[in-house]
Parts: structure tokens; sequence; C-alpha cells
């Protein structure tokens, strides 16, 4: 009699488990979403020579904004990306602590020109990535996506921020 008790258990507990984790993943995806919510949600597009990528991006542009960048994410989907508008001109200089993400991030210029492209940034590297020349804003891209879609320095990027 007990053997059948503990027996009837084991699928209880194995069930109660496999519920409690569904939720939690299920959550994980919800939470992702939950924090793009607080940012806004624009269109942004990047002509390449004789091409255009079109991305939907979250709009960072406030200092708790751009301090919590895309720091805690697990993933990025292709197209989707963060523009950090910094409001004017200035040196721009970021990092990956806290990003689990390789990124790509784009220096752009104020006339929606890019200055300067880091591809494939390492995940939780504190090292220092950034340029001197005055830039409006950084756009984080999924790691690859540069060099994917053929975007280089020079390239323009089109967005109500950016004076084009």
């Amino acid at each position: 009699m007990l053997l059948q008790s503990a027996a009837r258990q084991v699928p209880m507990r194995l069930f109660l488990i496999l519920a409690l984790l569904f939720a939690v993943v299920g959550n994980l995806d919800h939470a992702v979403a939950e924090e793009a919510a607080l940012s806004k949600i624009e269109p942004l597009t990047i002509a390449t020579e004789g091409d255009a990528a079109m991305f939907t991006v979250e709009i960072a542009d406030n200092d708790a904004l751009r301090a919590r960048g895309l720091m805690f994410r697990q993933r990025l989907p292709e197209g989707h990306g963060m523009l950090f508008d910094f409001g004017r001109p200035r040196s721009a200089s970021m990092w990956m602590k806290n990003t689990y993400i390789s990124l790509d991030m784009l220096f752009i210029r104020a006339d929606g020109s890019i200055a300067y492209i880091a591809e494939n940034t390492t995940p939780k590297s504190l090292d220092v990535i950034g340029i001197t020349e005055p830039v409006l804003a950084v756009l984080e891209l999924p790691g690859g996506t540069a060099r994917r879609l053929g975007i280089r320095s020079g390239d323009h990027v089109y967005h109500r921020i950016f004076k084009n």
C-alpha cells in the first residue's frame, strides 16, 4: 500500500515540476515583451549600397532606458534593435556588461550617416566600445547583422531623430 502511494506521488511531483518549468520559461518571453513595452517602438531604415533594410527598434531616449539598454535579454530577434538617442551629438561609449547576446553597434552622426560599426561585440565584456567623433545615436542590432546585410560606415540610417 505504501509503495502504491509513493508510485502515485512520483507522477504528480513530475507534473508539478514540469508545470513550474513551463510557467517560468513562458514568462521569460513575456518578460522580454513587457520590457520592450516600456520603450517606444518605432520603424527605422538603413540604406546600403543599392538596398535598404527595415528594422523595428526600441527607443532609449532617457538616462534610465539608456543605462539599461539590452542588458539581461536572452535574445534579440532579427529585424529588431535598440536606438540610443543622446538628444544632441556627443562622443559615445558603450559596454556589454550584463548583456548576454552579441551585438553590432552602429554609431550614427546627426545627419544619419554611420560613423563607425563595432561588429559582433563580446557578451558580458567590460571593455569600452566607443568613438570620439560626436554622434547623435547608437543603434544596437543582433550580432552579425551588419555583415549579413552589407551595412558599412558611410551608409545612412533613416529615422525621425536624424536630419535627413
